[in-house]
């Protein structure tokens, strides 16, 4: 099929970028020599990931660079810009949590997830902790021992921290540095290694407090002696030198890989990572991407220790730090350890992994056999009326039988009756014309959380827009127990019996599900943090200034509920008093969703 195309692409190191029909790039790679390795996809026999992608390859193009690092770095950009289908799985998207203490203006620490921190002007950075939950423990547990600044801005007045002694009063009282060296010093001392610090701190403050016959108090640091001894007794595994490195290694089998990924800072073992995928015959390259797209999020550190199979040189070039490989000694003995961590992961996951394959993936292609189409986005839209006044709807989009929450939506509906139709025309239109404005990404397939009205709404919306023949429309119809039967087919209007025993039976039902949680999820947050404000809109006769008037003096929907007409009428006109209290009566007594 590319014959004549093959025969030209150089003997060359570069980046290839394979397309499908509809010229979306659904691969991109890196090679020292193109032309071998692309021509490879098409000459060779081909298994697995590659068999599913090579099926699918419509055209190919390449970019040709003066070096294999060049071609390195320019297929991890290329992959952050395009998210590519069958490089998605290389991407962590998880950033790890950090503690950071920082002394200028004030003393202060706290847990951060940005990166790239820089370590001046009295700024410390420790971690990753690969438990979010351990980093806000240790950080709650240091402020309650140190009187550190807690409250954000700066007050005119000492706040209720100063009064219990857990806050010098930075904002209003001069502090003595000495004072500050003092704590910062067991702080740093802790987060550098030393646990008998904080140990010895918390013995002392529970001995005090069970004398001072305190014991509810004594109970609650006896509680976080105990964490925080479980904590540190998971960091035993070190190495003496104090140095912040991490170690990789990984084990293939049966078409994965399992990459293991241990943290050491200040020579201890603080926290690892896993990460499972499937992956060609060519493990290697797709090991050295995740690597370059893992430390482009998460924090670099001094040293990586990894397999001589990989190219040291190179990654230590891409990432900005020192690779290297070891062969004797503790260091040795980690990065084997990593290796059997690696192995029992996968060989403990297998199962779960080849059933989540068949639920995602697998229903996936089992849904696109049904439709007798290639699918690769759904967007689903579901609406959430308030007893006809008040519309909301949203939008979750699944891309190869996974949720891509970057792309879910939700709006407000201007639509001020309880009109299915109208909404899903509104918020329709607004999703695909702004699309079409932004170029952005179009699904293939959209799923209406409902029958044939809301299909018609969609059908019309795309029509408009000139894009009705170029995305496929169903209905998630649903028996008299509200669960998925069938699929209306946008175009014939006939419906599509699935087996409720099958993969894609439970792929829909999840769709519907998310789509149904995320809307109703956003109705309730206008409801409640939002839903004053959100409730008086929809009465006339409230404008900015009687809205803001009514929030200032009730605060909240039940205490304005709570309120006679002549309590409204105080601040606002009878007539206007008298319709909100009636729709605050109907508010309250309806029951949405």
């Amino acid at each position: 099929m590319f014959k004549e195309k093959l025969e030209l692409v150089p003997h060359l190191p570069g980046s290839y970028q394979m397309k499908d029909k509809d010229g979306v790039i659904i691969y991109v790679g890196k090679a020292k020599d193109l032309h071998n390795r692309v021509s490879s996809y098409f000459t060779g026999r081909v298994t697995g990931k590659t068999k599913k992608l090579v099926a699918e390859i419509a055209d190919f193009e390449y970019i040709v660079t003066s070096s294999e690092l060049e071609s390195f770095i320019l297929e991890i950009n290329l992959i952050k810009k395009y998210d590519p289908k069958y490089n998605i799985l290389l991407r962590d998207d998880k950033s790890y949590p950090y503690i950071q203490y920082k002394r200028d203006p004030y003393p202060t620490l706290k847990v951060v997830r940005y990166l790239n921190v820089k370590r001046k002007n009295g700024k410390h950075l420790f971690g990753p902790f690969v438990n979010a939950y351990a980093a806000r423990r240790i950080v709650n547990l240091i402020n309650r021992l140190y009187p550190l600044k807690k409250c954000e801005g700066c007050p005119k007045e000492v706040c209720l921290y100063y009064h219990i002694h857990e806050c010098l009063g930075y904002c209003v009282k001069k502090i003595n540095e000495e004072d500050i060296d003092r704590l910062e010093k067991d702080i740093l001392g802790f987060l550098n290694g030393n646990d008998d610090i904080i140990i010895d701190k918390l013995k002392e403050l529970i001995n005090m407090h069970a004398e001072n016959l305190n014991y509810e108090v004594a109970k609650e640091l006896k509680e976080e002696l105990d964490y925080i001894k479980v904590v540190m007794e998971k960091q035993k595994v070190e190495l003496h030198d104090f140095v912040n490195r991490d170690i990789i290694n990984y084990y293939f089998n049966n078409g994965f890989i399992s990459i293991e990924i241990f943290f050491l800072r200040n020579g201890k073992l603080v926290g690892q990572k896993n990460k499972i995928m499937p992956v060609n015959d060519d493990y290697i390259d797709d090991i050295e991407s995740f690597i370059a797209l893992f430390y482009s999020k998460n924090e670099i550190p001094r040293e990586v220790i990894t397999v001589d199979e990989l190219n040291l040189d190179m990654l230590s070039e891409a990432v900005g730090t020192r690779f290297i490989s070891v062969t004797r000694g503790d260091k040795k003995r980690l990065l084997d350890l990593a290796k059997t961590n690696a192995k029992i992961s996968l060989d403990n996951n297998f199962e779960t992994i080849q059933n989540n394959i068949r639920r995602t993936s697998g229903a996936h292609e089992e849904l696109e056999e049904l439709l007798h189409m290639k699918i690769h986005r759904i967007d689903s839209f579901d609406n959430s009326n308030l007893f006809g006044n008040f519309a909301v709807s949203g939008m979750v989009v699944y891309k190869d039988g996974l949720p891509s929450k970057n792309d879910y939506r939700k709006y407000k509906v201007s639509v001020d009756k309880n009109d299915d139709y109208h909404t899903m025309k509104e918020v329709t239109y607004r999703r695909y014309y702004r699309a079409l404005l932004e170029h952005s990404e179009l699904p293939d397939l959209i799923l209406a959380d409902g029958g044939i009205t809301q299909i018609h709404a969609i059908k019309e919306t795309l029509m408009d827009l000139g894009l009705d023949e170029k995305i496929k429309v169903c209905g998630m119809v649903k028996n008299d127990k509200h669960r998925t039967n069938e699929l209306l087919d946008g175009d014939t209007l006939m419906t599509i019996p699935i087996d409720r025993m099958s993969n894609v039976f439970h792929y829909l039902t999840r769709i519907q599900d998310e789509v149904h949680r995320y809307t109703i999820n956003y109705h309730r947050t206008l409801r409640s943090k939002g839903s004053i404000a959100s409730v008086l809109d929809n009465v006339e006769g409230i404008g900015n200034v009687r809205k803001k008037e009514l929030i200032k003096k009730y605060g909240s929907v039940k205490k304005m509920s709570e309120a006679s007409v002549e309590e409204l009428a105080e601040i606002i006109p009878l007539n206007v008093a008298e319709n909100l209290s009636k729709y605050l009566t109907d508010f309250n007594n309806k029951n949405v969703e």
